[in-house]
């Protein structure tokens, strides 16, 4: 690939003003989980409990992902940008100066899914300044941002040990200030954003049945990343923590684990859309799917050495990220002119697996079972299934409109 034909193509500060946009966004979307250690000692939760606390900005993050796609299509990706950055303060300041409940710790982090939002923004910001043979790429390196976990699971519990998990929210406000004046100055709508629709037309994209596949195969890539990013936390402590066992890992050692798992994830995002541009998403996805099941049947069998858990861990997030960046090489291909909208509603999927996968999965089965063995084992047989539903209906997408003489792999 030319990276000079790649940059003139279309509009590089609008990308980085994506991927910045993106980055910190994530990194205060995932700001509970990456704390969780911390906030779960202050109220003595049970693992449901916990699991649902990590859970719940995820599902804010699906539920604002949609409002926000339409208004990304309706009045442009920077102002959406703009309002989305502007609003994210709340939660921040809500966190810094209060949080003295569970119940309020619940909902500051479901008001924290305004920047899990970001997604549905920031990648159609980018989406529209490229041309098809560029989108995997392009997509990926704005959806890269979700790099901004590791920076929270990083920085993160350090921070907690040292000045108290309150202030790292007021802290998290100064990144997202410098972001929102670069993004100001940076971000420009493309020439191809189209013109506004009613708003009811919008919701015609939910009509189509390629979205709702769409979703499902989101839902298990993008929601396999946020919730495990959220979740390998307190799922790595219960098994490998000094709480546990003697000699076990610190706090603080526990998010070092958690980084390199998320940054696993993160960067192999654009490695997963430029394969994607070069080989075919359909084909590259198949084989994702088949890694990651073997994984999560990996990770269910409890190695004893962290070392061998994180290596199968970071195996499956990193697949899980390509899985994110190669899916989104097909959307904008099947959706050109409703791509804000339709980005929201998959990311919306995606969100809303990222909110099922522990509240509903691993915290509940370890809670049943004393054990994360069975939660792992019901991811693996959940994505089998849907590798097998993907290897169906990309078949009939291959006759539909994937067509191979379009001059875009598939």
């Amino acid at each position: 690939m030319d990276v000079r034909e790649f940059r003139k193509s279309g509009h590089f500060p609008s990308l980085l003003s994506a991927f910045l946009y993106f980055d910190v966004s994530f990194m205060i979307w995932v700001l509970c989980g990456a704390l969780s250690l911390y906030i779960t000692k202050d109220f003595g939760l049970t693992d449901a409990q916990k699991a649902t606390m990590v859970a719940i900005p995820t599902l804010g993050g699906s539920i604002f992902r949609v409002p926000m796609g339409i208004l990304a299509d309706r009045i442009g990706s920077r102002k959406t940008g703009i309002i989305g950055m502007v609003l994210t303060i709340i939660p921040l300041l809500w966190g810094w100066l209060g949080g003295t409940s569970l119940s309020q710790v619940q909902s500051l982090g479901f008001l924290l899914g305004i920047a899990g939002a970001s997604f549905a923004v920031s990648l159609s910001l980018a989406s529209r300044w490229y041309p098809p043979q560029y989108q995997g790429l392009a997509m990926g390196i704005a959806g890269a941002g979700n790099s901004g976990t590791a920076l929270a699971t990083f920085f993160g519990p350090q921070l907690a040990a040292s000045i108290g998990w309150h202030n790292v929210f007021g802290l998290t406000m100064i990144p997202l200030t410098l972001v929102l004046i670069i993004y100001i100055f940076l971000a420009k709508d493309s020439p191809n954003q189209p013109a506004p629709k009613k708003w009811i037309d919008y919701l015609s994209a939910f009509k189509n049945a390629d979205t709702w596949w769409f979703s499902l195969f989101y839902a298990i890539t993008f929601g396999g990343f946020v919730g495990f990013s959220n979740y390998f936390s307190i799922f790595f402590y219960d098994v490998y923590g000094d709480n546990t066992i003697a000699g076990g890992l610190s706090k603080i050692q526990i998010g070092y684990l958690v980084t390199i798992t998320v940054i696993a994830g993160s960067f192999f995002r654009p490695v997963g859309g430029y394969i994607a541009d070069r080989i075919g998403g359909m084909r590259f996805m198949l084989v994702l799917y088949s890694v990651i099941t073997v994984c999560a049947f990996a990770v269910s069998t409890m190695p004893g050495s962290f070392v061998t858990m994180l290596i199968f861990t970071s195996i499956m997030m990193a697949c899980l990220g390509m899985g994110n960046g190669s899916i989104f090489q097909l959307v904008p291909q099947r959706f050109p002119k409703e791509i804000g909208v339709v980005t929201g509603i998959v990311g919306a999927a995606g969100g809303l697996g990222g909110f099922l996968l522990p509240n509903n999965v691993l915290g509940p089965l370890k809670q049943a079972t004393g054990s994360h063995v069975t939660g792992f084992l019901v991811v693996a047989c959940l994505v089998f299934a849907v590798t097998l539903a993907f290897y169906a209906v990309t078949r009939s997408w291959r006759k539909a409109w994937a067509a191979s003489g379009s001059g875009v792999n598939y």
